[in-house]
């Protein structure tokens, strides 16, 4: 219990200092661009890469990989097929189906599967399966349909082809792959870089809050709740069921659930600001399901944990 709570406070806190910046106007104006800009653009892909390299790729073909990412699968799906009904639009829909089915697997994952499953490895699967296929995907998506700005069709059919983002998931699998050692002259400041990607979102995060409306109100309030649903309910039953289907229980269960019960991923904010769209449904789903999700998870806890 006390693993589950210790990993929202860590979240919690730079959040706060985010917050209070803005408040306090420690931060010039554009800082929260600035800062998600660059965690997206900079600090990300070298996360990405510094992840990918150094992971064990047989586990990707994990029962936990599979499970978790059908579950992640049928809740973007499902939120990507009320987006077409309700014509949001290519860029808000990809940013609502992300909000139900992208889950907080680093900056709140790995600390939970550190201290409530004992294993930071176990959140890996998951990770890669979002960073290597979710997220990609996701941008493809966004990349394509954006505004038309007079740029040749050629150019933004590449466009995702040269995401920093895309090319350093691709890269790190390539490396990881083929067993090279990337040496420390390299490695180093990209792992410098890395340290970044969290504290940088997590800091544009709370930026963000400041003036911002109560979450689950307003004209996005039913998407949000939408979202927030098949995020922290949807998402782990429908985990748990394939799991109980397949013959998975015991500890492995419990990994699987706690996994799919993980709130909305602060990227996913990240995302909506770097394309200027969907920014207030991505932020209040975001906020909504960090705070529903502390429940959730300790009833998953109470219910499955050894």
């Amino acid at each position: 219990m006390t693993g589950v709570l210790t990993g929202f406070v860590v979240i919690g806190v730079v959040i706060a200092v985010g917050y209070l910046a803005a408040r306090r106007g420690v931060l010039p104006p554009g800082a929260q661009l600035v800062l998600a800009q660059t965690s997206f653009r900079v600090a990300t892909p070298a996360l990405l890469f510094t992840t990918l390299v150094a992971a064990d790729l047989g586990q990707i073909f994990s029962g936990t990989l599979w499970v978790t990412s059908a579950a992640a699968l049928v809740c973007a799906g499902a939120m990507g097929v009320v987006g077409v009904v309700r014509r949001w639009g290519a860029g808000r829909t990809t940013i609502g189906a992300l909000g139900a089915g992208m889950v907080n697997s680093a900056n709140l994952g790995i600390p939970i599967a550190v201290h409530v499953l004992g294993d930071a490895t176990l959140v890996a699967p998951l990770l890669l399966f979002q960073l290597v296929v979710l997220v990609p995907v996701a941008v493809v998506l966004l990349d394509l349909t954006g505004p038309d700005d007079g740029t040749a069709r050629w150019v933004r059919l590449t466009t995702p082809f040269r995401n920093p983002v895309l090319i350093a998931s691709v890269l790190g699998l390539v490396v990881s792959g083929l067993g090279w050692t990337v040496p420390d002259l390299v490695l180093d400041p990209l792992e410098l870089l890395a340290s970044f990607a969290v504290p940088a979102v997590l800091l544009a995060y709370g930026v963000s809050l400041h003036g911002a409306p109560v979450p689950g109100r307003g004209p996005e309030r039913r998407a949000v709740l939408l979202a927030s649903a098949l995020k922290l309910l949807v998402m782990p039953g429908v985990a748990w069921a394939l799991a109980a289907a397949v013959g998975i229980g015991g500890a492995e269960l419990f990994v699987i659930v706690v996994l799919a019960a993980l709130p909305t991923a602060q990227n996913v904010y990240t995302y909506a600001v770097a394309y200027g769209v969907g920014e207030r449904m991505a932020q209040q789903t975001v906020t909504v399901t960090t705070a529903g999700s502390i429940p959730v998870l300790l009833l998953v806890a109470a219910l499955l944990g050894p």
